[in-house]
Protein backbone atom coordinates (compact mmCIF):
# COMPACT_ATOMS: atom_id res chain seq x y z
CA UNK A 1 0.00 0.00 0.00
CA UNK A 2 2.81 2.34 0.96
CA UNK A 3 4.42 1.89 -2.78
CA UNK A 4 0.63 3.07 -4.66
CA UNK A 5 0.08 6.16 -1.67
CA UNK A 6 3.42 7.46 -3.50
CA UNK A 7 2.57 8.32 -6.75
CA UNK A 8 -0.94 9.48 -5.58
CA UNK A 9 0.72 12.10 -2.78
CA UNK A 10 2.94 12.91 -5.69
CA UNK A 11 0.39 13.93 -8.01
CA UNK A 12 -1.69 15.80 -5.41
CA UNK A 13 1.65 18.37 -4.88
CA UNK A 14 1.67 18.80 -9.06
CA UNK A 15 -1.71 20.90 -8.26
CA UNK A 16 -0.32 22.49 -5.15
CA UNK A 17 -1.08 26.17 -5.65
CA UNK A 18 1.65 27.06 -2.71
CA UNK A 19 4.31 26.76 -4.72
CA UNK A 20 3.12 29.72 -7.45
CA UNK A 21 3.42 32.18 -4.42
CA UNK A 22 6.51 30.85 -3.15
CA UNK A 23 8.16 30.93 -6.81
CA UNK A 24 6.43 34.75 -7.34
CA UNK A 25 7.77 35.87 -3.89
CA UNK A 26 11.60 34.28 -4.35
CA UNK A 27 11.71 36.30 -7.84
CA UNK A 28 10.33 39.52 -6.23
CA UNK A 29 13.16 39.10 -3.23
CA UNK A 30 15.92 38.57 -5.81
CA UNK A 31 14.64 41.97 -8.15
CA UNK A 32 13.53 44.14 -5.35
CA UNK A 33 16.38 45.40 -2.58
CA UNK A 34 13.29 46.23 0.40
CA UNK A 35 10.79 43.94 1.64
CA UNK A 36 8.82 46.56 1.79
CA UNK A 37 8.83 47.05 -2.09
CA UNK A 38 8.01 43.38 -2.46
CA UNK A 39 4.98 43.62 -0.38
CA UNK A 40 3.86 46.78 -2.45
CA UNK A 41 4.40 44.78 -5.39
CA UNK A 42 2.43 41.90 -4.53
CA UNK A 43 -0.32 44.34 -3.79
CA UNK A 44 -0.18 45.66 -7.39
CA UNK A 45 0.17 42.43 -8.94
CA UNK A 46 -2.83 41.11 -6.92
CA UNK A 47 -4.98 44.09 -8.12
CA UNK A 48 -4.40 43.86 -11.93
CA UNK A 49 -5.05 39.96 -11.52
CA UNK A 50 -8.31 40.72 -9.94
CA UNK A 51 -9.08 43.67 -12.10
CA UNK A 52 -8.34 40.76 -15.13
CA UNK A 53 -9.98 38.52 -13.48
CA UNK A 54 -12.80 40.13 -13.17
CA UNK A 55 -13.07 41.60 -15.94
CA UNK A 56 -13.18 38.16 -17.83
CA UNK A 57 -15.58 36.43 -15.39
CA UNK A 58 -18.23 39.35 -15.95
CA UNK A 59 -18.26 38.61 -20.07
CA UNK A 60 -18.41 35.08 -19.43
CA UNK A 61 -21.53 35.89 -16.81
CA UNK A 62 -22.92 37.64 -19.41
CA UNK A 63 -22.20 35.05 -21.77
CA UNK A 64 -23.86 32.14 -19.74
CA UNK A 65 -26.81 33.90 -18.47
CA UNK A 66 -27.81 34.96 -22.29
CA UNK A 67 -27.65 30.99 -23.31
CA UNK A 68 -29.05 29.47 -20.40
CA UNK A 69 -31.83 32.10 -20.90
CA UNK A 70 -32.05 30.94 -24.49
CA UNK A 71 -32.34 27.36 -23.73
CA UNK A 72 -35.03 27.85 -21.13
CA UNK A 73 -36.93 29.37 -23.69
CA UNK A 74 -36.28 26.84 -26.41
CA UNK A 75 -33.98 29.21 -28.72
CA UNK A 76 -30.43 29.55 -29.38
CA UNK A 77 -29.32 32.64 -27.63
CA UNK A 78 -26.28 34.37 -29.16
CA UNK A 79 -24.78 32.83 -32.52
CA UNK A 80 -23.91 35.36 -34.95
CA UNK A 81 -20.62 36.96 -33.38
CA UNK A 82 -17.96 34.06 -33.14
CA UNK A 83 -18.77 30.31 -32.69
CA UNK A 84 -22.12 29.76 -31.05
CA UNK A 85 -21.70 33.80 -29.97
CA UNK A 86 -18.71 33.36 -27.75
CA UNK A 87 -17.60 37.01 -28.71
CA UNK A 88 -20.75 38.11 -28.36
CA UNK A 89 -19.67 40.21 -24.89
CA UNK A 90 -16.77 41.93 -26.45
CA UNK A 91 -18.77 42.91 -28.62
CA UNK A 92 -21.38 44.31 -26.34
CA UNK A 93 -18.27 45.95 -23.99
CA UNK A 94 -17.16 47.65 -27.40
CA UNK A 95 -20.48 49.32 -27.66
CA UNK A 96 -20.62 50.32 -24.46
CA UNK A 97 -17.37 52.20 -24.88
CA UNK A 98 -18.17 53.33 -28.35
CA UNK A 99 -21.73 54.91 -26.88
CA UNK A 100 -22.21 58.70 -25.82
CA UNK A 101 -21.95 59.32 -21.88
CA UNK A 102 -24.98 61.81 -21.37
CA UNK A 103 -25.35 62.91 -17.89
CA UNK A 104 -28.24 64.80 -17.10
CA UNK A 105 -28.68 68.74 -16.60
CA UNK A 106 -29.87 69.23 -13.60
CA UNK A 107 -27.87 66.18 -11.66
CA UNK A 108 -25.25 66.52 -9.15
CA UNK A 109 -23.19 65.67 -10.98
CA UNK A 110 -20.11 64.80 -8.70
CA UNK A 111 -22.03 61.69 -6.98
CA UNK A 112 -24.14 61.07 -9.89
CA UNK A 113 -19.86 60.23 -11.04
CA UNK A 114 -18.89 58.54 -8.39
CA UNK A 115 -22.37 56.49 -7.58
CA UNK A 116 -21.15 53.39 -10.27
CA UNK A 117 -17.42 53.66 -8.82
CA UNK A 118 -18.73 53.18 -5.25
CA UNK A 119 -20.83 50.24 -6.77
CA UNK A 120 -18.01 48.42 -8.32
CA UNK A 121 -15.15 49.33 -6.19
CA UNK A 122 -17.12 47.31 -3.28
CA UNK A 123 -17.62 44.24 -5.28
CA UNK A 124 -14.20 43.92 -6.65
CA UNK A 125 -12.56 44.67 -2.89
CA UNK A 126 -14.63 41.45 -1.65
CA UNK A 127 -13.19 38.99 -4.40
CA UNK A 128 -9.70 39.65 -2.73
CA UNK A 129 -11.00 37.65 0.35
CA UNK A 130 -12.37 35.05 -1.46
CA UNK A 131 -9.76 31.89 -1.10
CA UNK A 132 -9.95 29.91 -4.80
CA UNK A 133 -7.06 26.94 -3.76
CA UNK A 134 -5.45 26.23 -0.65
CA UNK A 135 -2.89 29.06 -0.75
CA UNK A 136 -4.94 31.27 -3.72
CA UNK A 137 -6.08 34.13 -1.60
CA UNK A 138 -5.55 37.88 -2.23
CA UNK A 139 -5.76 39.04 1.16
CA UNK A 140 -6.59 36.94 4.66
CA UNK A 141 -8.06 37.97 7.84
CA UNK A 142 -8.88 36.58 10.44
CA UNK A 143 -12.13 38.14 10.27
CA UNK A 144 -12.33 37.78 6.89
CA UNK A 145 -16.30 36.67 6.56
CA UNK A 146 -17.42 40.00 8.95
CA UNK A 147 -14.93 42.47 6.55
CA UNK A 148 -16.80 41.17 3.79
CA UNK A 149 -20.32 41.60 5.35
CA UNK A 150 -19.17 45.40 5.86
CA UNK A 151 -17.33 46.03 2.38
CA UNK A 152 -20.34 44.63 0.47
CA UNK A 153 -22.93 46.86 2.89
CA UNK A 154 -21.27 49.91 0.99
CA UNK A 155 -22.50 48.55 -2.31
CA UNK A 156 -26.04 49.93 -1.61
CA UNK A 157 -24.80 53.37 -1.16
CA UNK A 158 -23.75 53.69 -5.13
CA UNK A 159 -27.12 52.40 -5.73
CA UNK A 160 -29.07 54.94 -3.42
CA UNK A 161 -26.51 57.61 -4.55
CA UNK A 162 -27.19 57.22 -8.14
CA UNK A 163 -30.44 57.34 -7.73
CA UNK A 164 -30.96 60.43 -5.67
CA UNK A 165 -28.41 62.07 -7.87
CA UNK A 166 -29.80 61.21 -10.97
CA UNK A 167 -32.74 63.94 -10.24
CA UNK A 168 -35.49 61.39 -11.64
CA UNK A 169 -38.04 59.92 -9.96
CA UNK A 170 -38.16 56.75 -11.31
CA UNK A 171 -34.61 56.11 -9.90
CA UNK A 172 -35.06 57.55 -6.66
CA UNK A 173 -38.09 55.17 -6.00
CA UNK A 174 -35.73 52.84 -7.35
CA UNK A 175 -32.71 53.24 -5.23
CA UNK A 176 -35.66 53.66 -2.33
CA UNK A 177 -36.88 49.97 -2.91
CA UNK A 178 -33.02 49.20 -3.23
CA UNK A 179 -32.15 50.40 0.20
CA UNK A 180 -35.20 48.61 2.04
CA UNK A 181 -34.43 45.44 0.15
CA UNK A 182 -30.80 45.29 0.49
CA UNK A 183 -30.68 45.89 4.01
CA UNK A 184 -33.15 43.75 5.04
CA UNK A 185 -32.00 40.64 3.38
CA UNK A 186 -28.39 41.18 4.59
CA UNK A 187 -29.85 40.61 7.88
CA UNK A 188 -30.49 37.10 7.03
CA UNK A 189 -27.98 36.02 5.01
CA UNK A 190 -25.69 37.59 8.00
CA UNK A 191 -27.67 35.21 10.61
CA UNK A 192 -27.63 32.25 8.09
CA UNK A 193 -23.56 32.57 7.94
CA UNK A 194 -22.86 32.50 11.27
CA UNK A 195 -24.46 29.04 11.63
CA UNK A 196 -21.13 28.25 9.41
CA UNK A 197 -18.55 30.12 11.79
CA UNK A 198 -20.56 28.38 14.78
CA UNK A 199 -19.40 25.23 13.55
CA UNK A 200 -16.59 26.54 12.43
CA UNK A 201 -15.28 28.31 14.94
CA UNK A 202 -13.39 30.80 12.88
CA UNK A 203 -14.16 33.91 10.89
CA UNK A 204 -10.94 33.29 8.90
CA UNK A 205 -12.41 31.71 5.47
CA UNK A 206 -9.15 29.67 5.14
CA UNK A 207 -10.29 27.88 8.47
CA UNK A 208 -13.87 27.92 7.67
CA UNK A 209 -12.71 25.58 4.76
CA UNK A 210 -10.45 23.67 7.14
CA UNK A 211 -13.22 22.83 9.49
CA UNK A 212 -14.75 20.88 6.65
CA UNK A 213 -11.97 18.24 5.72
CA UNK A 214 -14.27 15.87 7.24
CA UNK A 215 -17.41 16.78 5.38
CA UNK A 216 -19.48 19.90 4.20
CA UNK A 217 -21.06 21.59 6.70
CA UNK A 218 -24.48 21.61 4.12
CA UNK A 219 -24.69 17.91 5.72
CA UNK A 220 -22.23 17.04 8.72
CA UNK A 221 -24.54 19.40 10.60
CA UNK A 222 -28.03 17.57 10.67
CA UNK A 223 -30.92 19.45 9.15
CA UNK A 224 -29.76 22.69 9.91
CA UNK A 225 -26.88 22.85 7.91
CA UNK A 226 -29.20 22.77 4.65
CA UNK A 227 -31.91 24.61 6.10
CA UNK A 228 -29.40 27.40 6.24
CA UNK A 229 -27.77 27.14 3.36
CA UNK A 230 -31.40 27.15 1.72
CA UNK A 231 -32.14 30.52 3.66
CA UNK A 232 -28.71 31.98 2.31
CA UNK A 233 -29.44 31.21 -1.37
CA UNK A 234 -33.04 33.01 -0.75
CA UNK A 235 -31.72 36.23 1.21
CA UNK A 236 -28.39 36.55 -1.28
CA UNK A 237 -30.20 36.10 -4.56
CA UNK A 238 -32.74 38.95 -3.19
CA UNK A 239 -29.54 40.94 -2.38
CA UNK A 240 -28.12 41.01 -5.74
CA UNK A 241 -31.18 42.11 -6.71
CA UNK A 242 -32.17 39.34 -9.16
CA UNK A 243 -35.43 37.65 -10.01
CA UNK A 244 -37.76 36.98 -8.67
CA UNK A 245 -36.56 40.07 -6.21
CA UNK A 246 -35.47 42.52 -8.96
CA UNK A 247 -37.87 44.87 -7.77
CA UNK A 248 -35.26 47.59 -7.82
CA UNK A 249 -35.03 47.38 -11.71
CA UNK A 250 -38.99 47.05 -12.33
CA UNK A 251 -39.36 47.33 -15.84
CA UNK A 252 -42.93 47.79 -15.76
CA UNK A 253 -43.08 50.20 -13.05
CA UNK A 254 -39.94 52.22 -12.70
CA UNK A 255 -38.64 51.88 -16.28
CA UNK A 256 -35.06 50.83 -15.34
CA UNK A 257 -34.64 51.59 -11.50
CA UNK A 258 -31.85 53.55 -10.22
CA UNK A 259 -29.54 53.47 -13.47
CA UNK A 260 -32.30 54.62 -15.61
CA UNK A 261 -30.33 57.99 -16.16
CA UNK A 262 -26.89 56.30 -16.64
CA UNK A 263 -25.48 55.07 -20.20
CA UNK A 264 -22.17 53.90 -21.93
CA UNK A 265 -19.62 52.97 -19.23
CA UNK A 266 -21.14 53.98 -15.92
CA UNK A 267 -23.86 52.07 -17.06
CA UNK A 268 -21.67 49.18 -17.48
CA UNK A 269 -19.83 49.14 -14.26
CA UNK A 270 -23.61 48.64 -12.34
CA UNK A 271 -24.04 45.90 -14.82
CA UNK A 272 -20.34 44.70 -13.93
CA UNK A 273 -21.22 44.98 -10.06
CA UNK A 274 -24.54 42.98 -10.42
CA UNK A 275 -22.72 39.77 -11.61
CA UNK A 276 -19.70 39.98 -9.61
CA UNK A 277 -22.02 40.19 -6.81
CA UNK A 278 -23.50 36.87 -8.23
CA UNK A 279 -20.22 34.88 -8.12
CA UNK A 280 -19.35 36.51 -4.69
CA UNK A 281 -22.19 35.02 -2.99
CA UNK A 282 -21.95 32.23 -4.78
CA UNK A 283 -18.07 32.15 -3.47
CA UNK A 284 -18.75 32.49 -0.20
CA UNK A 285 -22.01 30.12 0.10
CA UNK A 286 -19.64 27.13 -1.59
CA UNK A 287 -17.16 28.35 0.95
CA UNK A 288 -18.97 28.56 4.06
CA UNK A 289 -21.36 25.40 3.27
CA UNK A 290 -20.22 23.50 0.95
CA UNK A 291 -16.19 23.36 1.82
CA UNK A 292 -15.04 26.05 -0.50
CA UNK A 293 -11.95 24.51 -2.42
CA UNK A 294 -11.62 21.43 0.00
CA UNK A 295 -12.86 17.94 -1.89
CA UNK A 296 -15.64 15.63 -1.08
CA UNK A 297 -14.23 14.07 2.62
CA UNK A 298 -16.43 11.74 4.00
CA UNK A 299 -15.10 11.34 7.40
CA UNK A 300 -12.58 8.85 7.78
CA UNK A 301 -12.87 6.91 4.50
CA UNK A 302 -9.32 6.78 3.24
CA UNK A 303 -10.06 5.21 -0.29
CA UNK A 304 -13.13 7.91 -1.18
CA UNK A 305 -10.78 10.44 0.12
CA UNK A 306 -7.92 9.84 -1.78
CA UNK A 307 -10.10 9.18 -5.03
CA UNK A 308 -11.34 13.28 -4.99
CA UNK A 309 -7.80 14.48 -3.72
CA UNK A 310 -6.17 13.49 -6.70
CA UNK A 311 -8.81 16.94 -8.53
CA UNK A 312 -7.27 19.63 -8.21
CA UNK A 313 -8.56 22.34 -5.62
CA UNK A 314 -9.06 25.23 -7.80
CA UNK A 315 -11.46 22.91 -9.98
CA UNK A 316 -13.04 21.74 -6.67
CA UNK A 317 -13.76 25.50 -6.08
CA UNK A 318 -15.34 26.84 -9.23
CA UNK A 319 -17.17 23.62 -10.44
CA UNK A 320 -18.94 24.25 -6.74
CA UNK A 321 -19.40 28.04 -7.50
CA UNK A 322 -20.70 27.15 -11.30
CA UNK A 323 -23.24 25.28 -10.08
CA UNK A 324 -24.40 27.96 -7.78
CA UNK A 325 -24.44 30.66 -10.30
CA UNK A 326 -26.50 28.22 -12.68
CA UNK A 327 -29.11 28.07 -9.31
CA UNK A 328 -29.04 31.49 -9.72
CA UNK A 329 -29.63 32.31 -13.15
CA UNK A 330 -32.45 29.61 -13.14
CA UNK A 331 -34.64 31.39 -10.43
CA UNK A 332 -35.08 34.43 -13.01
CA UNK A 333 -36.68 31.93 -15.44
CA UNK A 334 -38.90 29.73 -12.96
CA UNK A 335 -40.40 32.49 -10.67
CA UNK A 336 -42.45 35.30 -10.86
CA UNK A 337 -41.67 38.55 -9.92
CA UNK A 338 -42.68 39.57 -6.21
CA UNK A 339 -44.88 42.84 -5.26
CA UNK A 340 -42.85 45.50 -2.67
CA UNK A 341 -45.20 44.36 -0.30
CA UNK A 342 -44.64 40.46 -0.75
CA UNK A 343 -41.31 40.75 -0.88
CA UNK A 344 -40.65 43.00 2.42
CA UNK A 345 -43.36 40.73 3.98
CA UNK A 346 -41.22 37.12 3.05
CA UNK A 347 -38.04 38.58 4.82
CA UNK A 348 -39.71 40.08 7.79
CA UNK A 349 -42.14 37.59 8.62
CA UNK A 350 -40.95 34.13 7.66
CA UNK A 351 -36.99 34.23 6.66
CA UNK A 352 -36.11 36.60 9.27
CA UNK A 353 -37.63 34.52 12.64
CA UNK A 354 -36.46 31.19 10.43
CA UNK A 355 -33.25 32.59 10.57
CA UNK A 356 -33.06 33.22 14.39
CA UNK A 357 -34.47 29.71 14.55
CA UNK A 358 -31.64 27.55 13.01
CA UNK A 359 -29.34 30.27 14.85
CA UNK A 360 -30.25 28.45 17.91
CA UNK A 361 -30.59 25.13 17.11
CA UNK A 362 -26.89 25.57 15.42
CA UNK A 363 -25.47 27.25 18.87
CA UNK A 364 -26.79 24.38 20.40
CA UNK A 365 -25.72 21.38 18.60
CA UNK A 366 -22.34 22.58 17.85
CA UNK A 367 -21.93 23.51 21.76
CA UNK A 368 -23.07 19.76 22.51
CA UNK A 369 -20.88 18.44 19.59
CA UNK A 370 -23.96 16.80 17.68
CA UNK A 371 -23.06 16.57 14.25
CA UNK A 372 -21.44 13.96 12.34
CA UNK A 373 -18.15 12.98 12.61
CA UNK A 374 -17.59 15.72 15.84
CA UNK A 375 -14.17 15.81 17.28
CA UNK A 376 -13.75 13.54 19.89
CA UNK A 377 -13.78 15.73 23.50
CA UNK A 378 -10.28 15.46 25.41
CA UNK A 379 -10.87 13.10 28.23
CA UNK A 380 -11.46 14.54 31.89
CA UNK A 381 -8.77 14.77 33.80
CA UNK A 382 -8.99 11.67 36.68
CA UNK A 383 -10.01 13.18 39.86
CA UNK A 384 -7.44 13.57 42.78
CA UNK A 385 -8.36 11.58 45.92
CA UNK A 386 -8.85 14.17 48.95
CA UNK A 387 -6.09 14.32 51.61
CA UNK A 388 -6.82 12.63 54.65
CA UNK A 389 -6.83 14.36 57.72
CA UNK A 390 -4.82 12.31 60.53
CA UNK A 391 -6.16 10.86 63.51
CA UNK A 392 -6.52 13.04 66.26
CA UNK A 393 -4.78 11.41 69.46
CA UNK A 394 -6.32 11.73 72.75
CA UNK A 395 -4.64 13.22 75.34
CA UNK A 396 -3.60 11.43 78.30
Amino acid sequence: MAVEAAPLKQSMNNYDTNELVSVLTAKLQASLPEPWLVDAAKIVLAAIALAGFASVLAMILVYVERKVAGHFQQRLGPMRVGPHGIFQPIADSLKLLAKEEITPRDADRLIYNLAPLLTFVASFVCMGFIPFAPNLQAVRFNVGLLFVLGISSMGVLGILAAGWSSNNKWSLLGAMRAGAQIISYELSAALALLVGVIFAGSLDFHEIVKSQEAGWWIWRAPVVGLVTFIIYTIASTAECNRTPFDIVEGESELTAGFHTEYSSMKFAMFFLAEFLNVFIVSAISATVFLGGWMPLHIGNWEAANRIFDMIPAWIWFFGKVSALVFVVMWFRWTFPRLRVDQLMRFEWKFLMPASFATLAVAAILAASQTYFFAPERPAAPPVAPAPTKPPILANK
